[in-house]
């Protein structure tokens, strides 16, 4: 006799099971066959019936639609807001590129005089003025035009340059002296080629020393007394604005500081970006403009730039010291090290000369030194010299 075999019913417990004999087992099969052979029938001859009906009736299958929702609200976008003062500040923003023998670039400008006038950093033109080319600007409306270089001084890294047009949009200038850290700014121009870029931040210090270029071999060094921005500023956004909350420029962007390369072997943005403050880009504009050259405050002396101590060092060599100039009649010897300028901490001599850049010709400053192991001050009034 053939072993009971055991199926499961939906309950769990062993009571709920039943035994079924081989014999019972075998006529349950056949008449699970049959009933399967008939619903296979049924099943096939629907799907036969269906087929012919659709085909006959030209039934369409069924289709779902859905109704897509749009809304008719505006975004109301206050004046003061980025991109209310994108809108005002970027007719006035222009892209600028560089075709020369030395080689191509792209930079940034805004106009500051509506005869044409625009104001960039003098890097930016520097291979253009050096070895001739093109140089062409394309204004917010893509309309281009060849400029000329009225002006540039690589002392501030800055050029005034000039296209034949007038009734332009010019931008306001704010006043750098009252910007706080911690204001909103916004930077604007044409990083890595692209026209019209607006990013926006915060003023992150002031009066930050920054020395650009190698002046051995390369580009004359600039000496800038920076704002520092977290704004981001890339590559191409040199020559263009840095505005406030209203709108008026308060810098010319024109320096970053990165980790390494990036895009085309350039370093980019890490939130850490300097501009030339208005303030001291008025006043030399202004001379360029005039003259076609500027003219930056002195003391009239010459630095030992390879002092490791605190302190910038003047040389302890014959003519470190101008005949007649502001540290000689103030009394200022090779060998001293200036360690205050005008209440100021100096670090090293980049930061002396940044400090004097900073002034004005014609102003007075107290400098305190040491003289071996002895320390003094002084008062003198800065000179001018006429830039490179």
């Amino acid at each position: 006799m053939e072993e009971p075999w055991w199926i499961a019913a939906d309950s769990k417990s062993k009571s709920d099971f039943r035994t079924i004999t081989p014999q019972v087992r075998r006529n349950n099969l056949r008449n699970n066959e049959k009933g399967f052979g008939r619903t296979i029938g049924i099943a096939l001859l629907a799907g036969i019936v269906g087929a012919v009906l659709a085909t006959n009736l030209n039934i369409t299958p069924l289709r779902y639609s859905a109704k897509l929702v749009t809304t008719s609200n505006t975004i109301e976008r206050a004046p003061d807001s980025v991109a209310g003062i994108a809108k005002r500040v970027l007719p006035s923003v222009v892209s600028i590129a560089i075709n020369s023998p030395g080689g191509t670039g792209t930079g940034s400008g805004f106009i500051i005089d509506s005869n044409g006038y625009i104001l960039t950093n003098n890097h930016v033109v520097e291979t253009f003025a050096t070895g001739g080319g093109t140089l062409t600007v394309t204004l917010n409306d893509g309309s281009s035009q060849e400029a000329k270089i009225v002006g540039r001084d690589s002392s501030y890294d800055l050029a005034v340059i000039k296209i034949a047009r007038t009734g332009l949009s010019a931008l306001q200038f704010g006043d750098s002296d009252k910007v706080e850290v911690g204001d909103a700014v916004i930077a604007i121009g044409s990083p890595l080629g692209l026209s019209g870029t607006v990013t926006s931040g915060i003023i992150s210090a002031k009066n930050r020393p920054v020395t650009s270029g190698s002046g051995n071999g390369g580009r004359e060094s600039s000496f800038i007394n920076a704002l520092q921005t977290d704004a981001a500023v890339n590559p191409g956004n040199s020559g263009g604005p840095l505005v406030d909350a209203t709108g008026a420029v308060i810098g010319v962007n024109s320096a970053i500081a990165s980790l390494g390369s990036s895009v085309g072997g350039q370093s980019g943005s890490i939130g850490l970006g300097f501009a030339i403050p208005i303030n001291q880009a008025r006043r030399t504009a202004d001379q360029l403009i005039k003259n076609g050259k500027a003219t930056y405050p002195i003391i009239g002396i010459s630095l030992d730039l390879s002092y490791t101590g605190t302190g910038a060092r003047i040389a302890d060599v014959a003519g470190a010291i101008s005949s007649g100039s502001p540290a000689d009649k103030a009394g200022l010897k090779p060998g001293d090290v200036i360690t205050r300028f005008d209440g100021s901490a100096i670090a090293k001599g980049d930061d002396l000369i940044v400090a004097v850049r900073a002034k004005s010709i014609g102003d007075r400053v107290a400098i305190e030194y040491l003289r071996g192991s002895k320390s003094g001050k002084i008062s003198l009034q800065l000179s001018g010299s006429a830039s490179r």
